[in-house]
């Protein structure tokens, strides 16, 4: 039978999304493609087992239809729909209110690569230390930052997050550049490397589609 993490240990994780709309503008992806990252992040998210609760946090309509599909049997899927975008900050203290007592961790909803198991490795390094995070693969931006229970909440995202993160004392978490939790896809070529390594992904099928 397989050993099962007691609640009181177990991570709420915010995932802040942008509505399909405009979110990966950068990338010039369309709403769909914006959409499947944003699942495939999310769906990794449920399945890690020392995640209890994901509080989703959007102001895409058409969102909680497409997670309706993906709930999980071992952890919590929270949705908190904005009336209008109101920035990330904004995001990730509404989501905030929803986490459980415990340990809380905000994770950027475009890491389509992520293994569950990579999350759950970086989540039991990141019990080590009252504040923590980890970089993208390009090391500027981040992708989580976490706080242990009874500690509050602070980030930085936005241009340049990983610094400030490091100014603010966040431990950087020793999680390896090659790992999906740190393949964020905001180019072309991030995407192109995303579908090389999850070809069977929602995000790999519909960027094979014609535009």
């Amino acid at each position: 039978m397989p050993h099962r993490i007691p609640n009181a240990e177990r991570w709420s994780i915010v995932i802040p999304v942008k509505p399909a709309g405009i979110g990966k503008s950068r990338l010039g992806a369309s709403p769909g493609l914006a959409r499947a990252i944003a699942l495939d992040s999310i769906e990794a998210v449920l399945r890690a087992p020392g995640v209890g609760r994901v509080v989703v946090v959007t102001a895409d309509a058409e969102l909680p239809a497409e997670l309706a599909g993906i709930a999980s049997e071992a952890a919590e899927l929270v949705l908190v729909l904005e009336r209008e975008p109101a920035g990330i900050s904004a995001a990730i203290t509404s989501g905030l209110t929803e986490a459980m007592s415990g340990p809380r961790a905000v994770l950027l909803g475009d890491v389509p690569a992520l293994d569950p198991a990579e999350l759950d490795a970086a989540l039991a390094a990141a019990g080590q230390h009252p504040r923590s995070f980890v970089p993208d693969a390009d090391g500027a931006g981040t992708v989580l930052v976490t706080a242990r229970e009874g500690v509050p909440f602070v980030e930085a995202f936005g241009p340049g997050s990983a610094a400030a993160h490091r100014e603010l004392g966040l431990a950087e978490l020793p999680v390896d550049r090659e790992s999906g939790l740190r393949r964020d896809v905001d180019t072309p070529e991030q995407l192109a490397e995303v579908v090389r390594r999850s070809p069977r992904s929602r995000t790999a099928r519909v960027a094979a589609q014609p535009a």
